[in-house]
Formats: C-alpha cells, structure tokens, sequence
C-alpha cells in the first residue's frame, strides 16, 4: 500500500480541546525526537457549558472560540501538516458541535478532529508511554478528564487493553456539587456512581495485571503534589493517601475552603468529583500505589502526528488490518486504488481536491469498498459502510469515518445524497471522491487489469470529461454500458459525466 507523507516538517504542534481546559503544546523535530518549544493552556471548562439538552451554551462557545483564537496567534508559523487538533469527550457529547467546529476551525485557521473514547484511550497511552523509562513491563495507565476518564493497560508502546468511561471530575463535580457544597452524602455518592462505571473492568483488567500503574492529567498531578505536601515521605498515590484526603475535603465543607499546598486554585471546584473518581479507580480496580506520569493527551498527539509520515502511520496499519480481518480481495482493491488515483491527479487542480487528506480518503475507500462482502453481498456497500462509522479504528478521527463511510455506501448503485449531508467535509468535495471512486469500481467490474487504460480525465465545476483512446469504449460495449449507467446514477448526485471515444 502507497505509504503516508515522508516529509517530517521542522516544528509540529498539538491542541488538545478537553473538556476542562484547552492545551497547546509546540515541539521542534530533531532527528526524529520532540523538544517542545512552548506550552499553553487555558481552563475552559467547556464541560460545565453544556445545557440540559447537551447544547454547548453560547458564552461557554465565545469564550472557548477567544482562546483558540489566542492559539491560532502562536501557530502561524507552524506548517500546517504539522498541526494536530482534536477534541474529545464533550465536543462528542455537544448536539451543536458542527457549529462549534466551524467556528473554532475559522478562529484557530486549521482543521479540527474530534476523536472517539478509545482513539483518546490510544493517544493518551501513546503520550505517556514515550515519557516513561522503556522496558518490557506491563503498564495500568489512567487518564482522568473533565468529561471522561481513560483505563489503558499497555506494554512498552503498544496498548492491549483500552476503554473510556463517561465520568469525568467537570461532570462529576457539577452533579454531585453544584452549589461548591461538600457534604458526606454527597461524597458518598459521587464514589459510588464513580465505582459503578469502573466496575465493568474488574474482571477483565484485574485478570490481565499490571506491573506499574500511571496516571495523567490535572487531577492525578494535583493529587500527588497534595499528598507530598503533606507528607514529605509519601512515594506516590496510594489508596490510604486518598482516604486521608477524601475526608479532608468533606471536612472543608466547600470548594471555597479547600485550601491545600500543592493544589492549583483554579482546579479546585473540580477538586473532589476528580479524587472521587481516583479512589474509585483505587478500589474497583485494586491499584495499590500510582506514580503522576508526564505524558498525556497532547503528547500523544505530538508523536502520532510524527508518526503520520512515515510508513507505520497508524491510519494505514488500521487499513491494513481490516483488509486482512475481513479478507478483502487486495488484488481487485489495489486495481480500483490505482485507477481512482490516476483520475484524481488529473482532475485534483479544478475540483479543488489537492490535499493529502483528499488523496488518503479516496485510496483508503477504494482498499475498502468490497468490505461488506464478509457479511453478505446483497447491500454490502451499506454493510461496509455502517462497519466504518461504528468501528474503533485507530488514528481516525469521528469525521474522517463518517467521510469514509459515505464514499464506501455511495461507491456503486443508486447516489444517496443524505449520506453526504452532516460531513464536516465540503459536500460538493466529498461528492466529488465518491464519483472517482464510482467510476473506477465500474471500470474494474471485470476484476481485470484492462480498465480505464489511457484515458483522460478533464473536470469543470461539476461535469468531468473521460477521453478515451482509439475505440476503447466501442471495444468494450459492457463497460460502456456500465458508464452510461453511471452517467445517470451522477445526474443525481449533480454531477455532468461526459464520454469521449
């Protein structure tokens, strides 16, 4: 398979858009390492901005959209390949979170992915792993969020065992105290709904062990600075520490009060939901000490970004995994793949579809069209495509399936339009692949070699002219008569297919 870009720019960067605050992390590449350059951040706490119908409210989204646009100030001169933005739990939560991509997209100037549960499980695990000595032992590593926490056992850089659990110490904190009142009862609660989203790991994950459990985030650094400050001597989180402060912070009565040396000011209204959660995981998961880890999120995103130009981009090993798991004709894909890009670099120009990411999608697709084969052939474009949109597949973000998806059900037979109408992604853009893509599943429908030969490909606005050579169509009536098919599944679709013998 044609591998990812192979030009490592100098400088990459990662935003991280979490749910309680807003990172920004900028790295200098040298010699295939990160030395980072600058740091930002930003509570945000968008967590707390959602309304009862999970609509992020309109001044939590200003005031979200005013901080990338400070972002976007410090990315300017960053290339644009090396640029990495996602966001997670609540932006996948939020009912208006097109809106709020379209906006933030125009105020940071670069795209913006929101990724799934596990995908932040991979990049968290991806982050920390690359910020701990290498050895050859089993990792627990725990990620506590605003909106959801993330349980990852791993071994050296591969992870083995991810989930994400919608618990999170905004969420939390907002539920169990809304007003900043700590009460016992209220405490009491909070572990227990904690302990009950944990719970469906107990077996699992005790049964697979651990050597050394991690964590990461504002919450487990705050924590562990809390319990050294009180205790000098202390050697990491452990479930008596917790217990102690657990009962510190019900006696402080308010999150006004919570007065401890190490902890940040501004973390403190979300203070007891996050310790909550820790000491749940403590006791469902049986975690006897956890050390803080300097990786997370971003630094993940750092090093998955790297990992984007070379051959073993995740993105194309998850492809390669599905052609294999689901045994997908490789000879017939590859046949469609070539053909589809060789009418895409002649009309990239004038249908505006010049990025890598246009590229990508449309060979990805064609690798997977025949997908839904291995449930049934009847309808199996539709098979394939509800496998892409609900399967967990690493380095994808929720966007970029939902494309892939669409170009994979609109790849043959009737043009269903709706497919294309909540893609993050231009529709006439996305519309566009989809018709490379058609034409080139038509031309190969032999599953021979002998397809569109030597043919040109002209495009203007939405018409594209194939040109073939000598009496090409006229020697091959049925697939003539397959393209004149074609032509009218396109009508629909607004696109003008015109051919030339």
């Amino acid at each position: 398979m044609p591998t990812a870009q192979t030009t490592i720019p100098q400088v990459v960067a990662a935003v991280d858009l979490g749910s309680n605050s807003f990172h920004m992390t900028v790295a200098r590449v040298a010699d295939g390492q990160l030395h980072v350059v600058d740091r930002l951040k930003e509570m945000v706490r968008i967590a707390a901005g959602l309304d009862e119908n999970n609509n992020l409210h309109p001044e939590t989204m200003q005031a979200a959209i005013d901080c990338l646009r400070r972002f976007g100030e410090r990315l300017r001169d960053v290339p644009a390949d090396g640029i990495h933005v996602v966001g997670t739990n609540t932006l996948r939560r939020a009912r208006n979170s097109n809106e709020f991509v379209r906006q933030a997209r125009e105020a940071l100037g670069h795209d913006i992915e929101i990724i799934s549960g596990i995908e932040e499980a991979r990049l968290i695990y991806l982050g920390i792993s690359h910020n701990v000595p290498l050895d050859n032992k089993q990792r627990l590593a725990i990620d506590i969020g605003g909106g959801s926490t993330e349980v990852i056992i791993g071994r050296g850089f591969t992870p083995l065992f991810m989930e994400s659990l919608y618990v999170g110490c905004v969420g939390m904190s907002q539920q169990f105290f809304p007003d900043g009142r700590i009460t016992e009862e209220a405490m009491h609660g909070c572990e227990l709904a904690a302990m009950q989203e944990f719970e469906p790991l107990q077996y699992v994950y005790r049964k697979a062990g651990w050597d050394t459990a991690v964590g990461s985030s504002g919450t487990v650094s705050n924590v562990a600075e809390v319990l050294l400050n009180a205790d000098p001597d202390s050697k990491g989180i452990t479930l008596a520490g917790l217990r102690w402060l657990r009962d510190e912070i019900v006696a402080a009565k308010h999150v006004d009060k919570l007065d401890f040396a190490g902890l940040q000011t501004e973390r403190a209204p979300v203070f007891p939901g996050g310790v909550a959660i820790l000491l749940a995981a403590f006791e469902v998961l049986d975690i006897k000490r956890l050390e803080p880890a300097a990786g997370a999120l971003r630094e993940g995103i750092l090093y998955d970004t790297l990992g984007r130009f070379g051959p073993e981009d995740v993105r194309e090993v998850t492809i390669r995994g599905l052609i294999d798991k689901y045994r997908i004709d490789l000879d017939q894909a590859k046949r469609v793949e070539k053909t589809a890009l060789n009418l895409h670099a002649q009309v990239s120009e004038a249908w505006r579809l010049k990025k890598q990411k246009h590229v990508n999608l449309l060979r990805w697709s064609a690798n997977l069209h025949e997908l839904g084969l291995t449930i049934g052939h009847a309808q199996y474009h539709k098979h394939g495509a509800y496998l892409i949109q609900h399967a967990d597949l690493p380095g994808f973000s929720l966007d970029d399936q939902l494309v892939l998806a669409a170009l994979v059900r609109a790849h043959r037979r009737k043009f269903s339009l709706a497919e294309f109408d909540e893609l993050s992604m231009k529709q006439s853009r996305a519309i566009r692949l989809a018709s490379l893509l058609r034409i080139s599943v038509v031309l190969h429908r032999a599953r021979s070699e002998d397809g569109i030969g030597q043919a040109v490909a002209t495009a203007k606005d939405d018409s594209l002219t194939l040109t073939f050579p000598g009496n090409w169509l006229e020697s091959h009536p049925l697939s003539r008569t397959d393209l004149e098919q074609e032509r009218n599944y396109l009508k629909t679709a607004g696109i003008k297919l015109r051919l030339v013998d």
